[in-house]
């Protein structure tokens, strides 16, 4: 297919997506995310049901992703227009977890997707979004890690905004105050735990171990080709990926 067409057929696809989602958000607090709801939102938007399965091929499933998607977009959109500067790198960080739940839509909505990605046969998808929302952060800070720090960067954000989102779900303080306060004590206790980890890391007993099993951590490098989702590779030489 010329690069055109598949550009066209891509555009029209997303464009699709994009229509069902907007179609479904109403439904979403009522029937949560279902087939149910996917059914009413083809119906709004007057589309066929082959198209809807062109955009959606796992359904539901590929509806309430698109919209976790967006939310990463929105987020790193807005980011854009921010200026983090003056912040310290620890403030910069709670900023963009703020501003992504922020852009996280209705409360309802969000309750319902967190619902729906517990159940067993959802939970590794919903474990990837939140890593590829971690790794949105991190990627606008312009972190540039390639090593065993890319993944513990993400996989501890990846904890401190799921807990976040969880308390935010349940507080109804004026303007979510209490729910900024506690992420502002999560952040702050990884900056504790990493001031710990440094101090441990120049210690003798750790630069010993280091001369043994920590050699193999130093060899893992961050996924390449922009799969951020994926499992990086072992270097098997200086530099290589």
């Amino acid at each position: 297919m010329p690069e055109n067409a598949e550009k066209s057929e891509r555009d029209h696809l997303n464009e699709t997506r994009a229509r069902l989602l907007a179609a479904a958000l109403p439904h979403v607090p009522f029937d949560g995310w279902s087939a149910a709801t996917l059914e009413a939102a083809m119906a709004d938007a007057g589309l066929e049901a082959g198209l809807a399965r062109l955009a959606l091929p796992r359904g539901v499933v590929d509806l309430a992703l698109e919209h976790h998607r967006q939310g990463d977009e929105e987020m790193q959109r807005r980011a854009a227009e921010l200026d983090l500067s003056a912040l310290r790198y620890s403030a910069r960080v709670a900023a963009l977890v703020r501003l992504r739940l922020e852009v996280a839509g209705g409360r309802e909505v969000v309750r319902r997707g967190v619902t729906f990605f517990a159940l067993p046969a959802h939970a590794a998808d919903g474990a990837a979004a939140i890593w590829r929302t971690a790794d949105r952060i991190w990627e606008t800070l312009g972190d540039s890690s390639r090593d065993i720090n890319w993944y513990s960067k993400r996989m501890i954000l990846s904890g401190v905004y799921s807990s976040t989102l969880l308390y935010w779900l349940g507080d109804d303080s004026p303007g979510h105050r209490a729910t900024w306060e506690f992420l502002d004590r999560r952040i702050e206790e990884v900056m504790t735990f990493e001031r710990l980890k440094g101090r441990l890391r120049d210690s003798p007993l750790c630069r010993g171990l280091m001369r043994g099993p920590g050699r193999l951590l130093e060899r893992v490098r961050a996924p390449a080709g922009g799969r951020h989702d994926l499992p990086g590779t072992l270097a098997a030489g200086e530099g290589r990926e």
